[in-house]
């Protein structure tokens, strides 16, 4: 495995028996490089910001500050980090809000250890993740009135509907540059805009809704 395709790191959670047990199973993979952790938000922003790792792994509910908060935060430091929500909340309220609040992932804790690594190893390869079981969780929470029901209802253009089954598919900007021959700041603002036709607010919430309707369809 190239060095270029590895990546690295961050895992922040205020558990340390449990952060012990992920860099365990972190290790096994080689397609990731622990770098860091930290016990609370605060580290866990600075240490973003230091280390600029390719992953976050961050627990939602902490004694300082809320995850979502902390992603925030890292979003808002223009860091290209991807951060994958790992919890115990399985609460449609906190799946949707981190997911809009733009986590590339939502894990939950009580997954099987190979479950979780399977799931690591996916998001090292830069795919969206999200524990299976959640995922008919977020298709309910998208049904609001006035949301289109197909992609040919929403509008989109014809590289819009390319890119959105893309992201169905997991596949992060970059991937999808790669994969389109075109730059990943086009993707982004062609993502940005199939967002706003579907009145959605995240590139996961985009592939569930894709995913859905493909099943419908």
């Amino acid at each position: 495995m190239n060095s270029e395709d590895i990546q690295t790191i961050l895992i922040v959670d205020d558990h340390p028996l449990f952060r012990k047990g992920v860099i365990q199973l972190i290790q096994t993979l080689p397609e990731l490089k622990f770098v860091g952790e930290a016990a609370n938000g605060a580290d866990g922003i600075r240490l973003a910001r230091e280390l600029d790792p390719d992953l976050v792994l961050l627990d939602l509910n902490m004694k300082d500050m809320s995850g979502v908060e902390v992603l925030k935060a890292v979003k808002a430091a223009g860091l290209d980090a991807r951060v994958i929500m790992l919890t115990v909340s399985d609460h449609a309220d906190d799946l949707v809000a981190a997911l809009q609040a733009g986590a590339d992932g939502y894990l939950l804790k009580d997954m099987e250890p190979e479950d979780l690594t399977a799931h690591l190893a996916q998001a090292a390869r830069g795919e969206i993740t999200i524990t299976p079981r959640l995922t008919q969780l977020l298709a309910t929470s998208l049904r609001d009135i006035g949301r289109p029901k197909k992609p040919s209802e929403a509008g989109l253009t014809e590289q819009e509907s390319r890119i959105l089954d893309l992201v169905a598919d997991g596949m992060s900007n970059k991937l999808i540059a790669r994969e389109l021959d075109i730059a990943e700041g086009t993707v982004k603002v062609h993502v940005k805009h199939l967002l706003k036709k579907l009145n959605l607010r995240s590139r996961v919430e985009a592939a569930v809704w894709a995913d859905r309707s493909r099943r419908q369809g």
